[in-house]
């Protein structure tokens, strides 16, 4: 009975591990690289139009924490980013580049960045 109870311990640590892992790598399922690129294109637009002063994006990945990255992209709510009618028009998997981007580089993440 005792061998059944660390059989039954090691099975569930294991399948609580692969659990984590999986939900990790499901977060970061964009691409970075052109995260940051459609990132900056975004704001680019944004200032064309008018609606931000500079071309340079409002926000760094360091303004934020990784959750609130992924709460601010669960909720959509990019009014912080001062442009809504780029947002708003991006499809799903710019926004998930995007997202990656953000979230990679935030003030909590082995590798904080700002926008240059």
């Amino acid at each position: 009975m005792f061998g059944f109870k660390k059989l039954f311990i090691v099975a569930v640590s294991l399948l609580l591990a692969a659990t984590f892992v999986a939900s990790a790598a499901a977060m970061e399922q964009g691409n970075k690289r052109k995260g940051k690129y459609i990132y900056r294109k975004v704001y680019q637009a944004c200032h064309e139009r008018g609606a931000v002063e500079s071309a340079k994006p409002l926000l760094n990945p360091d303004a934020k924490t990784q959750a609130e990255w992924t709460a601010m992209f669960e909720n959509r709510n990019f009014a912080e980013f001062e442009c809504d009618e780029e947002f708003k028009a991006l499809p799903q998997d710019d926004l998930v580049d995007i997202y990656t981007y953000l979230h990679a580089h935030a003030a909590d993440s082995p590798t904080p960045l700002k926008c240059k």
